[in-house]
């Protein structure tokens, strides 16, 4: 199982290379995204045709984490004859805010089969996903993504005001692809997203093989966010940006 990081930029940063968080994982048979926030849909083709995506997950309703579904709609819909369609898992009201964002009834229906998210067990291919609900928008997960119930897997927090909700999927030798949005902190208040001490708690609670942070804000220096993960937990800590790719 590979991971290979699209994208990994907040909502609005000043770094011109970075594009909304979007994870593709893939094995031999399957691959599936992580979120798709805006700027990444170009990125995917690097990697394989967008139509070949077995799914697209969707962790939370902020345009940074979904909004490229737009184009990837569009792409599904207008370059083939006849047009092609991805299925996408995400919050209950992901079909409703693309049609209102296009204006349009049905929109996201033409060319995306969505299907709730939810808290539980999915099956995607070869892979086994799994989600818990967590605080930060309306409707927000963080999830598991396997092979097999007995290998390791990647953790992705998603957006996360609270750790330690992410600690019940958290098995240990899994990699933990962590939000450290508010880098060395602290968050402000009401910002509902995690910052590197909150990282390195979680990491220390729940023993992954690896921390892998993501999704820093402008303004905040990466050194010193994994500098401050690091007071807290011993195993290997790195910023992952768009390019990079891991094995799992």
């Amino acid at each position: 199982m590979r991971l290979t990081v699209l994208g990994a930029g907040p909502a609005y940063t000043d770094r011109e290379d970075s594009s909304g968080a979007a994870y593709l994982v893939s094995t031999g048979s399957t691959r599936v995204l992580l979120d798709l926030g805006q700027g990444s849909f170009p990125r995917i083709f690097r990697h394989l045709p967008p139509a070949e995506l077995d799914a697209v997950v969707v962790s939370h309703l902020h345009p940074d984490h979904f909004i490229d579904l737009v184009p990837l709609r569009h792409y599904l819909r207008y370059e083939f004859h006849p047009p092609r369609r991805v299925r996408v898992l995400g919050p209950r009201d992901l079909s409703a805010r693309l049609d209102a964002l296009w204006g349009q009834p049905g929109f996201a229906g033409e060319s995306l089969d969505i299907d709730p998210l939810g808290q539980g067990t999915h099956r995607i291919g070869d892979l086994t996903l799994q989600t818990v609900r967590i605080t930060h928008s309306d409707e927000s997960y963080a999830m598991r993504i396997s092979q097999a119930d007995a290998m390791p897997g990647l953790v992705y927090t998603g957006d996360c005001a609270r750790e330690v909700e992410v600690e019940p999927l958290v098995r240990p030798g899994d990699v933990l692809l962590a939000e450290a949005a508010f880098g060395p902190g602290p968050v402000p208040a009401g910002a509902m997203h995690l910052d590197g001490p909150a990282v390195g708690r979680l990491a220390a609670a729940t023993r992954p093989a690896r921390a892998l942070l993501t999704h820093l804000q402008m303004g905040f220096d990466p050194e010193a966010t994994v500098a401050s993960v690091r007071a807290a937990y011993a195993g290997p800590v790195e910023f992952v940006w768009p390019g990079v790719s891991v094995d799992l």
